[in-house]
């Protein structure tokens, strides 16, 4: 048909069908394992629900034929406002693992953070970078022993990391209960090499863990510190006070604490409390360029995805990661076109109105401006 793009895939045409797919080719456990979360995943639903609890406000005879959708993210410039957030064990749904998720990011010059989990070293991963964007980074699962936090660090400086993100919202682990029904675990053949040989999980993770500690981070690492976990506009405020690089709004993909809000309804009250200090990020429920588009007009600096790096490894390992990164930046290019607006820094919450009670819509107020009293008088 004329004008319609041309297809990537013959069976998959937006990230529903790369999940459906997925599930096909992984076996029950890992599947379940990629996509669970913690306890009825209330959680984990609503922050893809979230996205659709808003419109796009599109303006028209606007002249779109120069859309600029570039980023840049921890300094280095982007194809698009999108990333890579850590998951772990990639070896469960492909071979690839985290070197083909590397691969396929690198080619699309996108940033990736590398979970602790990983089944891939940072610096093999990092080796994957054959377009050299640089753009990558460690997350921290943060344990009681500090050399064990320190072997992790290390590795990731000496890899060339740019960013450390240390993740706030894990004392304990969140009960994730469809591991407990298939008995899930790290599969036969499968390592942890950014963990110390000697660390020590008996203990658990940190439960000491307080702001004094972003100090102690700082000190032991020449890479920028962030705070992932971040939900609460007073924790954004002493996140900044703590001299924190940047803020990751994150829910843990909803496999911590089950009923808490979803990511993009935290995201506006962190934004307004940050007020451009520090940059601050999105992690959580994006499956669609619109998603993407959302989350920025919302106060957002830049996005990032998680379980789709997963699901595309096991649609087709490395080509399957670079399918869904295609997909993305099409929808996402496509929004900003049809919204009419040429550059990612001119997006904003003028684009965006809520879905009120009665179907009508409400506009938003600018960060600062006060509670919304300005409609749209349109029903769905």
């Amino acid at each position: 048909m004329a004008g319609r793009p041309q297809n990537i895939d013959d069976n998959v045409f937006c990230i529903a069908d790369l999940i459906e797919h997925a599930e096909k080719r992984m076996s029950k456990s890992a599947f379940e394992y990629v996509g669970g979360g913690a306890m009825d995943m209330i959680t984990t639903n609503d922050n893809c629900h979230s996205f659709d609890r808003y419109r796009l406000l599109p303006r028209v005879m606007k002249d779109v034929r120069h859309v600029d959708p570039s980023s840049e993210c921890w300094g280095v410039p982007t194809d698009f406002p999108l990333g890579f957030s850590p998951t772990g064990l990639h070896g469960v749904a492909h071979p690839d693992r985290e070197l083909g998720v590397s691969r396929a990011a690198s080619k699309a010059n996108t940033p990736m953070c590398l979970s602790s989990w990983a089944n891939s070293s940072i610096e093999d991963v990092v080796a994957q970078d054959i377009n050299r964007t640089g753009a990558y980074a460690m997350q921290l699962s943060v344990v009681e022993d500090p050399e064990s936090n320190l072997y992790t660090i290390r590795k990731a400086e000496a890899a060339g990391c740019k960013a450390l993100w240390v993740t706030c919202d894990l004392p304990v682990l969140g009960r994730r209960l469809n591991e407990f029904k298939n008995k899930f675990s790290i599969p036969e053949g499968l390592t942890v090499p950014n963990l110390s040989p000697n660390i020590d999980f008996k203990s658990g993770y940190d439960k000491g863990m307080t702001w004094e500690r972003v100090q102690w981070f700082k000190k032991h690492t020449r890479m920028q510190v962030w705070l992932k976990g971040i939900m609460d506009p007073e924790d954004a405020e002493l996140a900044v006070q703590a001299g924190a690089d940047g803020i990751i709004v994150s829910n843990h993909g909803g496999r911590q604490l089950d009923g808490i809000s979803s990511t993009l309804t935290a995201l506006p009250g962190v934004v307004e409390a940050v007020k451009g200090r520090i940059p601050v990020h999105f992690d959580g429920g994006i499956r669609r360029g619109t998603d993407i588009f959302k989350a920025l007009a919302l106060g957002a600096d830049f996005c990032f995805v998680g379980r789709i790096a997963l699901w595309g490894l096991g649609y087709n390992g490395e080509a399957g990661v670079s399918l869904a990164l295609k997909l993305l930046y099409d929808e996402f290019y496509a929004t900003m076109t049809m919204i009419g607006v040429q550059k990612v820094k001119d997006i904003g919450r003028k684009h965006l109105a809520w879905v009120a009670a009665d179907g009508s819509l409400v506009r938003l107020p600018e960060i600062g401006q006060g509670p919304t009293t300005k409609y749209i008088k349109a029903r769905l």
